[in-house]
């Protein structure tokens, strides 16, 4: 449940980023938005494995 929240907000800032036309707080090439990705995708394993 807290994945599906975390992804909504996500979607939700992205949007009201492009929408006010304010700068992201992701960066806007590729590999940077894969890092952010995957930073996230270790923190939800781990917290998984944890749990």
């Amino acid at each position: 449940m807290n994945e599906v929240i975390g992804i909504a907000i996500g979607f939700g800032i992205g949007a009201a980023c492009r929408k006010l036309d304010i700068p992201c707080p992701a960066p806007p090439h590729l590999m940077g938005a894969m890092i952010v990705v995957s930073i996230t995708a270790g923190f939800v394993l781990c917290q998984w494995i944890l749990a």
